[in-house]
């Protein structure tokens, strides 16, 4: 009985899950059958699939096929399955050699003429080719579109089969041999030069601000601004990017991966050499911002992972986007469960928000008057709860900028030294927190809180102050002691001293002025 099996993946969120697509054709009444829960996109590849295998030349059996894509309790999705379906019915029916089946997984979407088209997801499925491949101590090929080669060889160093159509075939029937795999060097691909349009240094004034920025730079905190209108915090974010440090090459991965899965890459490299930035619009929804959908696919806040997301006019959020926040922000990672399956995306990110103190925007403007009723501030401030804004660790006032003052920034005119400290500052964390897993401030839980940000007693008592002065949470509390550390860590001191203590305490302007 004329029967094939061809491996290839299924996507099921950011990560790749093995399917066998079985092919079995038989006699009896023409007829074209795909079952195990497709979609509709892998229901349609019938008639792709018919298409191009006779506009490349060969023949399509007049025969009943069905064909089983295993799993059969897991839904399948997309159009990569395209390829694997074509080659199975050219195998069982002699018209490929069956050595494309021995160690080999597949993945592509078929044109009707029978090119290849490029698909999403394939630095996923080079990962899990890998890892199957040291699971099982085989070295697999993966065929794959021609297009998508850049992003496979990130993982893959050998291994990798470009194809272009069903053409390139013929040559492994004549031949019966599988053609050479190609290696391509990743690392090869030099990290960009370009910085962005904003530049952090070309702002002028607001030294608190940047100062507060290249805190939060340093030690991965979240950061507040509220301000009027005009005062410059869309500016003084997106300049953010320039001075974060450059990612590793495993971040670059990781990023990479998500962007892969949701087809962003940038055309013709498959490498994200910059950190993301992500600014989503006020009116963007919960599934938008956090991922989700009928089958779940990264929000924004994965597409930020290890970068920035800015969310500018913070409280014209709709008020359950926000919350749903608060997980994601504690875990680093955000988890969609559907009825059948569960699907978790990362999402460490830098969070960057900016707000107006009240619905004009001017209050405690000199330069203008407040319109506003009391009952008017009080309802747009309560749109953002208290446990969310705890969470920034960084809570700063952006005041209005006087164009005539005269220009002091010379502590900022040179974007090198701010990130010689910003770099150094992070390799004083990750030698510190390297044993834990983990590799800024930001990131430690309560426990290692204490331990690594012990105070002297004068800090102590500075912190005591505060804490029953402003009435802290304890949550507060140790984002003060995170807060402290990474300013000791930028000024390259191993013990944190009240100086630290009483300049981390000035960022909490929120917890300092209740009434604002």
């Amino acid at each position: 009985m004329p029967q094939a099996k061809v491996f290839t993946f299924s996507l099921h969120g950011v990560e790749a899950v093995p399917i066998e697509v079985e092919i079995d054709v038989t006699h009896g009444l023409p007829s074209f059958d795909i079952v195990g829960l497709p979609d509709m996109a892998v229901k349609e590849s019938r008639e792709r699939v018919r298409s191009a295998i006779k506009n490349s030349g060969y023949s399509f059996p007049l025969q009943r096929i069905t064909i089983n894509l295993a799993p059969a309790d897991l839904r399948k999705a997309g159009s990569s399955f395209d390829l694997p379906i074509a080659l199975g019915i050219l195998v069982a029916t002699d018209q490929v050699s069956n050595e494309i089946t021995q160690n080999w997984w597949w993945g592509g979407e078929l044109a009707l003429d029978g090119s290849i088209r490029p698909i999403p997801g394939i630095i996923a499925m080079a990962l899990a080719v890998s890892k199957s491949g040291q699971e099982r101590g085989i070295s697999y090929r993966f065929g794959i579109p021609n297009a998508n080669f850049r992003e496979a060889a990130l993982v893959l160093s050998a291994g990798i089969a470009p194809v272009n159509s069903l053409l390139d075939f013929r040559n492994f029937s004549k031949a019966f041999a599988c053609p050479p795999p190609l290696a391509f060097d990743a690392d090869a691909q030099a990290p960009s030069k370009e910085f962005d349009d904003v530049a952090f240094h070309n702002i002028r004034g607001q030294e608190s601000t940047k100062r507060a920025l290249e805190i939060a730079a340093a030690g991965g905190h979240h950061l507040m601004m509220v301000g009027p209108p005009g005062s410059g915090k869309t500016l003084l974010a997106r300049s953010m990017t320039s001075i974060l440090p450059s990612m590793t090459h495993q971040e670059k991965i990781e990023v990479s991966q998500i962007y892969s899965v949701v087809n962003l890459l940038p055309p013709g490299s498959g490498l994200i050499q910059k950190r993301p930035f992500r600014a989503p619009h006020h009116t963007c929804s919960t599934i938008s911002l956090v991922g989700g959908g009928r089958i779940p696919r990264p929000g924004e806040i994965s597409l930020a992972h290890h970068g920035v997301l800015f969310l500018d006019e913070l409280l014209e959020f709709n008020r359950d986007v926000l919350e749903s926040l608060r997980q994601p922000l504690d875990d680093g990672m955000v988890t969609i469960t559907r009825l059948k399956s569960v699907c978790k995306f990362p999402c460490s990110f830098l969070l960057i928000a900016a707000m107006n103190p009240c619905p004009c925007g001017y209050l405690g403007d000199p330069s203008h008057d407040c319109t506003c009723t009391q009952r008017q501030i009080s309802r747009y401030q309560q749109r953002v709860s208290g446990p969310l804004l705890d969470r920034f660790d960084l809570q700063v006032e952006v005041p209005r900028i006087d164009p005539f003052a005269p220009d002091n920034t010379a502590q900022y005119a040179s974007i090198d030294i701010i990130r010689k400290r910003i770099d150094e500052s992070r390799q004083l964390q990750r030698n510190r927190l390297e044993p834990y897993g983990i590799n800024c401030n930001a990131r430690m839980n309560h426990s290692l809180t204490e331990n690594l940000c012990r105070l002297d007693r004068e800090s102590k008592q500075l912190l005591t102050h505060a804490y029953k002065q402003f009435g802290l949470s304890m949550r507060a509390h140790h984002k003060l002691l995170r807060i402290s550390r990474t300013i000791a860590d930028l000024a390259g001191d191993e013990q944190i001293a009240s100086k630290h203590v009483a300049e981390a305490i000035q960022y909490r302007c929120l917890d300092r002025n209740r009434d604002w």
